[in-house]
């Protein structure tokens, strides 16, 4: 089983998806997210989806239980990269993504973050 590596850039959590994900990659992901958010006290959740050229309910799924676990762990998270067919399929498979926000590029949600946090405090 591959796992997908997580990356820290300074209290951001980056995960960049390169691989199709199996339901075994997924749930060590989920785990190991955790720890991580845990063990830095990350306070945000970068998912670059940019390789993602085909998406499913599993994937919308995962992306909203990575969303409200980090959530819980006090830690927003921020999907980047997304494509237009991308965003097309998951509308028409009825999966909002609740409470996971979005934004074009690595840079832009590093930024939603910046804001985010300068907001609330």
């Amino acid at each position: 089983m591959e796992r997908v590596p997580i990356l820290k850039l300074g209290d951001i959590l980056i995960i960049s998806i390169q691989v199709d994900l199996e339901d075994q990659s997924v749930l060590a992901l989920q785990e190991d997210l955790a720890d991580r958010v845990v063990s830095t006290g990350a306070r945000g959740v970068i998912i670059d989806i940019t390789a993602v050229e085909i998406v499913d309910s599993f994937i919308g799924r995962m992306l909203a239980t990575i969303a409200a676990m980090s959530r819980m762990l006090d830690a927003e998270t921020v999907v980047v990269g997304m494509r237009p067919a991308v965003a097309i399929t998951l509308v028409e498979l009825g999966l909002s993504l609740g409470g996971v926000r979005t934004a074009l590029d690595l840079e832009k949600g590093v930024a939603l973050l910046d804001h985010t946090r300068s907001t609330s405090r």
